[in-house]
């Protein structure tokens, strides 16, 4: 694991590497405000739920802002990732292994992680059950794992459920559950097409009523409960 200070010279020499507009990008991206990264260059201070999407934009393999035994010269394009923003997940022989961050992804009116989380663990998922669950196997780099938190998604999602959320889908792919940004931290909500606008709707509508999608809202993913074998829409 990485210091603070080697972790912020790693983000400064990632930016230094990449083409010009890439802070923009992943603030976008983020969700964030784009001054927030200067705190990344300066302190490392970035919350690690950020990190796919750093590396994925910068060309970097995820590893590079976690591991000390990664080098600078260690890349991968960002052709090599296509649209993921997601924690790495690599095939092995015989299972799919995806990471797993310990970022909260509320299902209330949303959560800010302040707490910086870090990588805790990983699991390992045979490719036919990755297939059933989401459809297909995705290349490297696309699926992550995210807990739920709140009540809003309440009876499907429970609060602290593991979910796994194709990162490859970062537009609206027909209703569905998402993880979204509207400006106040990610969370797992449902998505609606009802025509006239996208709603983002919640299970419990007593507490939670819908409400149009907001301009400049960061769709982080689309959400697939691990737990179950149907695709959420």
């Amino acid at each position: 694991m990485l210091d603070n200070n080697e972790l912020a010279r790693r983000i400064r020499f990632a930016f230094e590497h990449s083409s010009r507009g890439t802070k923009a990008r992943v603030a976008k991206e983020c969700g964030i405000n784009p001054q927030a990264i200067t705190g990344w260059e300066r302190k490392g201070a970035i919350d690690k739920a950020h990190i796919p999407a750093l590396a994925r934009l910068t060309g970097r393999r995820v590893d590079y802002f976690l591991e000390s035994s990664v080098e600078d010269g260690d890349s991968q394009g960002e052709e090599a990732v296509g649209a993921s923003v997601s924690a790495p997940e690599r095939q092995l022989q015989d299972y799919v292994h995806v990471m797993q961050l310990d970022g909260e992804a509320d299902m209330g009116e949303g959560r800010i992680n302040d707490d910086y989380p870090e990588v805790i663990r990983s699991m390992d998922f045979t490719p036919s059950y990755i297939r059933s669950v989401v459809g297909f196997v995705p290349p490297p780099g696309r699926l992550v794992l995210v807990t739920g938190r709140g009540d809003s998604m309440i009876p499907v999602v429970q609060p602290g459920e593991s979910l796994i959320v194709d990162t490859g889908i970062t537009v609206f792919d027909g209703d569905g559950i998402y993880l979204i940004n509207t400006g106040n931290g990610q969370q797992i909500k449902g998505l609606q097409d009802r025509g006239d606008a996208v709603f983002v709707v919640s299970a419990n509508t007593a507490l939670y009523p819908a409400f149009p999608l907001p301009k400049g809202s960061v769709i982080g993913g689309k959400v697939y409960l691990r737990n179950r074998i149907d695709r959420l829409n």
